[in-house]
């Protein structure tokens, strides 16, 4: 009886559970590409500003070897290349923030974590049926995706380069701590 009855309410609820686990399916996937990109965004913006945080201001100039660009100089150019392909994939005209190596450590991390703020809500807009469109971004044309591209592989370079200016200063990358 107790089978019976154990089975019944199964096949009662199965369907249920099966069109709830297929509707939030279709939700999750509806925009994949953006909605990966926007979990994306979420862990590079914690670890970049994280990283603009940990490096002493007195270590903003810091540049581990004459050739390469100073930590600023990072700094400074991950919150311009945000600003700009987030201006893009948004189909906006990109802001005219002024920023220089030699500015604050306050200034730059200020404006790196500005235009994250920046691409959260411009990605918040995005959906990957726009991702064909063509846009023009400093200069070069291309769609929207390729604009989505160049930001996510921009963030894996500069996270990359801001974690190896920290460990040459004996410091520990966000990602790296527990």
């Amino acid at each position: 009886m107790k089978f019976t009855a154990f089975t019944a309410l199964l096949f009662a609820i199965a369907p249920l559970l099966i069109a709830q686990a297929n509707k939030e399916a279709a939700t999750a996937t509806a925009n994949p590409i953006v909605t990966t990109v926007r979990q994306m965004e979420g862990r590079y913006a914690k670890n970049l500003t994280g990283a603009a945080d940990e490096m002493p201001a007195d270590k903003y100039s810091y540049r581990p070897t004459p050739e390469q660009i100073t930590f600023a100089h990072l700094m400074m150019h991950s919150a311009e290349a945000n600003n700009s392909l987030c201006a893009a994939i948004a189909g906006e005209q990109a802001s005219d923030v002024k920023l220089s190596e030699t500015d604050s450590k306050d200034v730059l991390s200020k404006a790196l974590k500005d235009s994250f703020a920046y691409c959260e809500q411009a990605l918040a807009k995005a959906d990957d049926a726009a991702l064909g469109q063509s846009i023009t971004s400093s200069g070069q044309t291309g769609t929207r995706a390729s604009a989505l591209m160049h930001l996510v592989s921009g963030w894996a370079d500069h996270y990359s380069a801001a974690a190896m200016y920290l460990r040459l200063n004996n410091l520990l990358p966000p990602s790296a701590k527990k």
